[in-house]
């Protein structure tokens, strides 16, 4: 059986008995979702990399106490965004952010200047919108638009209720179309 085909019970079963190369298989499965996830919270390349190997150092030792009650993935958020929001408590106020960069490293439309030019342009609007927004709401919106979370997943991660998680995606949305109105 191919490591992409077992399912994620298993490899948190597998890798709880200390299974390195189940661990690897969940690193390499969800790390690009919570680099993504963790990259778009946090202004610092470096910040986000420490955030998300602090996350799977804190996911290893404690999938031992791993009930299954959600998905690995969702319990893998969980972890992230509570580091996350951590660093961001750590941080002091005084520092000056970094420019956001995006994720992705080849964009398709790179072959036309003139999209992609209007494609980057379009992304750092997207991107200073979401750092305007505070931490909640910009988490919620990432989770649901990005990540693909349900409501209930996200409240999970987050800690809160699937009417908090809706009213803070109610909220996510509604400044984001104010500030892209250009962009229509």
């Amino acid at each position: 059986m191919d490591a992409d085909e077992i399912p994620d019970a298993v490899l948190a079963r597998r890798a709880a008995l200390l299974d390195r190369a189940a661990f690897r298989v969940i690193v390499d499965r969800h790390g690009p979702a919570l680099y993504r996830y963790a990259r778009r919270m946090l202004d610092d390349p470096q910040d986000t990399e420490d955030c998300v190997q602090e996350a799977f150092a804190a996911a290893w030792t404690s999938l031992p106490q791993f009930a299954g009650r959600s998905s690995l993935r969702t319990w893998l958020f969980a972890i992230t965004a509570h580091k996350v929001r951590s660093l961001q408590r750590r941080r002091t106020r005084t520092a000056m952010p970094l420019p956001f960069a995006p994720v992705d490293e080849v964009d398709p439309r790179a072959l036309d200047p003139a999209l992609s030019a209007e494609g980057t342009d379009l992304l750092e609007a997207l991107n200073a919108a979401l750092r305007e927004l505070p931490p909640g709401p910009r988490s919620t919106w990432l989770l649901r638009e990005v990540e693909g979370l349900s409501y209930e997943q996200i409240a999970e991660v987050s800690g809160t209720t699937t009417s908090t998680v809706r009213g803070q995606l109610h909220r996510a949305r509604g400044y984001l179309v104010q500030r892209m109105e250009e962009w229509r």
